[in-house]
């Protein structure tokens, strides 16, 4: 058997389908085809075929899961999670987790980091919902401890700022509706009542 041609893919860019013998037998990204250095005119016999074959689908696997913690970062529990839909041989996943922390994709601590960091910039959330956003995530509670405790948010001060600015809104000028969504954002119940306490009249 032998490589009659190379084409590039039109609708994925990037990608290269291998023809063999006339017909096409399987596509590899541009670095994969790189890492081979298959080229046109080549022989294969059955098995460096079959192997070709089953590399491509790790390959073509890599590329979805790379483009999918290009989107945002992810954790490890969540590609878990991706695979499982796609429903990857479980060792598969395994095998490309471990390429995309080798190449410094996937970092369950630097996630959990910038997860704690954006939340709290983009919404004044306790600590108490942080840490259950977090193990939803599947993010280990060593990690999870780790990062909350480097968080230096003063919890108190952000409770008074919400609750200033929630103030603003018709619903909550209603003391019980605006406890009941500060409990849901995860605050203790005695700290709610001491920042409404201390409220100027």
């Amino acid at each position: 058997m032998r490589i009659t041609a190379i084409k590039p893919q039109v609708k994925r860019e990037g990608r290269y389908s291998v023809y063999v013998d006339g017909a096409y037998a399987f596509s590899l990204s541009a670095e994969a085809l790189l890492e081979t250095e298959y080229i046109t005119g080549q022989e294969l016999s059955g098995v460096e075929l079959a192997e070709a074959k089953a590399q491509s689908q790790v390959d073509k696997a890599y590329n979805l899961a790379l483009a999918y913690v290009a989107r945002r970062m992810r954790s490890r529990g969540e590609l878990q999670d991706y695979f499982r839909r796609k429903q990857y041989d479980p060792a598969l996943g395994d095998q490309i987790i471990a390429k995309l922390v080798r190449l410094g994709f996937v970092d369950d601590t630097e996630f959990a980091r910038r997860w704690v960091e954006n939340r709290r910039l983009l919404r004044a959330m306790s600590t108490k919902r942080l840490r259950l956003e977090l193990r939803t995530k599947h993010i280990a509670d060593s990690i999870i401890r780790q990062v909350l405790a480097d968080d230096e948010t003063d919890e108190r001060q952000l409770l008074h700022g919400l609750v200033e600015k929630k103030r603003r809104q018709t619903r909550y000028q209603d003391d019980q509706k605006l406890i009941a969504y500060l409990a849901r954002q995860g605050f203790n119940y005695d700290d709610i009542k001491d920042a409404l306490s201390d409220e100027p009249s």
